[in-house]
């Protein structure tokens, strides 16, 4: 019978094994006060391995700025690799998901904030009658390209939707989703 292939792409237990020493190693050179050490091959491989395939999960999977997401989740890793603690956890796994995550979240809302911007600059240029239309490469997908009233409306909605949200944090307002869960 053929062995039955692992569905994991990290191997927790070694990748705990490389981060444990790493952190020996850290400890020795801050102590001695020397440099932090370098990564070794197999920790960069799976931070980048964790960081390319949580960028495969369909809340990620269509932004235009995917390459940007991966490499600020293996920056963010590679900065906060010494705060892992192995006495309180034996998941070095779920410490770099967790932390890729929340860089990935992090650029969104980067992108988001300079979509919003180049929407409201474009949005007071005078460019004809049919108004402002963005077509580039980092711009959201767009049903029909020919129509510009459609682009128009996306726009529209795109600056609208991010006002509000901007307004409900300066209020601290909660989306209403949230509110209703938590008087449940």
């Amino acid at each position: 019978m053929a062995k039955k292939k692992s569905k994991h792409y990290v191997n927790n237990k070694d990748f705990f094994e490389a981060m444990c020493e790493y952190k020996k190693q850290y400890e020795q050179a801050e102590k001695e006060g020397k440099e932090k050490p370098q990564v070794s091959i197999y920790i960069g491989e799976c931070i980048m391995k964790i960081a390319v395939n949580l960028s495969h999960k369909p809340n990620f999977i269509n932004y235009p700025f995917k390459e940007e997401m991966i490499s600020d989740g293996i920056e963010n890793s590679l900065t906060y690799m010494h705060n892992f603690n192995p006495e309180k956890s034996q998941n070095p796994f779920a410490y770099f998901t967790q932390i890729i995550y929340y860089a990935y979240l992090r650029r969104i809302a980067k992108e988001k904030k300079h979509l919003y911007t180049k929407y409201k600059y474009g949005d007071h240029l005078l460019v004809g009658e049919g108004g402002f239309d963005i077509q580039n490469h980092d711009s959201p997908p767009i049903k029909n390209s020919k129509s510009n009233e459609w682009s128009r409306d996306h726009i529209d909605t795109f600056i609208e939707d991010f006002e509000e949200k901007l307004k409900q944090k300066k209020i601290g307002i909660k989306p209403v989703d949230v509110f209703m869960e938590e008087i449940k």
